[in-house]
């Protein structure tokens, strides 16, 4: 069961990388799947689509977040992201990177 402060984390998480967006990509990568299919693929390959996508997207926003936090600082739009208001330190978001790549390797391995 996650405390408050885990769960804290997490939606500071999720923030961070814009996990709605995430959700809201997830048709495109579907139609690609059933064009591809030529017709409905099977569960199974939707399931690892879904965390291939979900990976690909989580690592690529902490990316970016990582490397544009000095920028983000400056920037009054940006300045109040997680990285500049030092929310989550940088090490914690390596290690996610790190993470989120590793699942969407294997995923689209599967």
């Amino acid at each position: 069961m996650l405390g408050v402060k885990q769960l804290k984390r997490l939606v500071i998480v999720l923030e961070m990388i814009k996990f709605e967006h995430t959700i809201f990509a997830l048709p495109f990568a579907f139609l690609g799947a059933f064009l591809a299919a030529q017709g409905c693929p099977p569960l199974r390959k939707v399931l690892w689509i879904l965390v291939a996508m979900a990976g690909a997207r989580s690592a690529a926003m902490a990316f970016n977040r990582v490397v544009d936090r000095r920028i983000d600082k400056k920037n009054p739009r940006t300045a109040s992201r997680a990285l500049p208001r030092q929310l989550l330190p940088p090490s914690f978001v390596a290690v996610f990177i790190v993470g989120s790549a590793a699942i969407f390797l294997f995923s689209a391995w599967m």
